[in-house]
Order: C-alpha cells, then structure tokens, then sequence
C-alpha cells in the first residue's frame, strides 16, 4: 500500500463542492449518460475475457474455464444491479452494500487481471442515493487503477477503506503502483466531478514510489 509519507501530489484529483441546485442537477444527468457507457465498457472487457479463456493455449478443461466464465457473468450481474440508478431515499446498511460491491468489483475485473483486493468498510448507515453514487465513485477509482496503475501484476494489489468520522465518510482506495503521473482524465474524470459535486464531496489524492491513494471526503451535512 502507499506509504503515507510519500511524495504529495495534488494534481492526481481536483476538489469540488456542489455549487447550486442546477449545477448539481446538470452534474447528475452527465453522470448517467457516462455510467451507461462506463457499463458498456464493463461488457466490451467481459467478452474480451472469453475470447481469453477459449482461445488460451493448452486449454484442456472446457468445464473449469465455463465454470471460471459463469462465475465472472454472475459477478458482472450483481455490480450491474449495485451500480443501477436508486434515488430512493431509504437507509440501507454502508457495511453490506460496500462488501458486496468490493466482492463483485474483486471477482469481475480484479481476480481476473490478477490483481488482489482488500476492503476494510466501517458499519454505519446511508440513504440508498448516496451509496449508488458513492459506489460509481469507487467502482471508477477501482477500474482506473486497475488498468493504470501497475506495469506488472506481480503482488498487485488495491485497497478500499470507509470509515465513518463525526458523521463524515471519508471512502479511499489505494494501490501499491507505479504511482499517478497526471490527473484523470477524460470521461472518468467528468463522472467523478459530477458525482463529487452531487453529494457535496471532495477528493484529494497522493502519489509516489508506493502507489497511488485517493480519498472521498464526504461532510456529515451530505448524509
């Protein structure tokens, strides 16, 4: 994992706050439109996996590999399902949600990238609508990571922590990379300011010779 003490770099992440209600609104919307095709995405890698498992020299057990396949569907399905859009306003257990999401996070893109995953998530509660946005959050973090950070797999590994500070949430995932060079960019880095925003949350990041760490700083006004 990063060594705390490692080399500050603000640039990984640019901080926002919710400005107004329009912004936030406009925000939301962005951040549909981009987690559809982020889920598209998640399918073009599911399928590039099959053509992985059945095309692998030496394959000599098709049972093992459909069985390795069927598990990574199901995996797929209960992410899909977790990251669906829920603005409903009931309470729902922060523990629960977040260990499902790391389980299904682990074994549809980690596990099969060889790449290990550890949660450690604190028990507390949040409205359903704040979960799902945290949860798109993470789950970009996670992906980002996973394609960029790590020159080889060999003792990958990334972590993801929530604990729950005088009703703040303050959710951090961390590898033990290469370390972050520049900001994220793109479509990822619109999702996350969008979402950032509609929560009222900022992010700060860290990078240096022991991997990169990201933390979501969400104020207990939010929740």
């Amino acid at each position: 994992m990063p060594d705390l003490s490692s080399r500050p770099n603000d640039k990984v992440v640019r901080s926002h706050f919710a400005a107004n209600h329009d912004d936030a609104s406009r925000d939301w919307e962005l951040v549909l439109r981009e987690s559809h095709h982020r889920m598209k995405n998640t399918l073009t890698l599911l399928g590039a996996s099959v053509r992985r498992e059945f095309t692998r020299p030496g394959i000599r057990d098709m049972s093992v590999a459909v069985d390795r396949l069927e598990r990574r569907i199901v995996a797929f399905g209960r992410l899909y399902q977790l990251l669906s859009d829920n603005d409903d306003m009931s309470t729902i257990s922060v523990e629960a949600f977040f260990e499902s999401l790391c389980g299904a996070l682990s074994e549809a893109v980690l596990e099969p990238a060889g790449i290990r995953c550890e949660a450690s998530i604190e028990s507390g509660s949040l409205p359903a609508w704040q979960c799902h946005r945290l949860a798109l959050m993470l789950t970009e973090l996670v992906t980002n990571a996973a394609k960029h950070a790590f020159s080889n797999k060999n003792g990958a590994q990334i972590r993801i922590e929530m604990v729950n500070r005088e009703g703040g949430w303050f959710c951090t995932v961390a590898d033990n990379g290469i370390g972050a060079t520049r900001p994220l960019q793109g479509a990822g880095s619109r999702i996350l300011e969008g979402l950032a925003r509609s929560i009222q949350a900022r992010m700060c990041g860290e990078a240096g010779r022991g991997g990169t760490r990201i933390t979501i700083m969400m104020p207990a006004s939010a929740a």
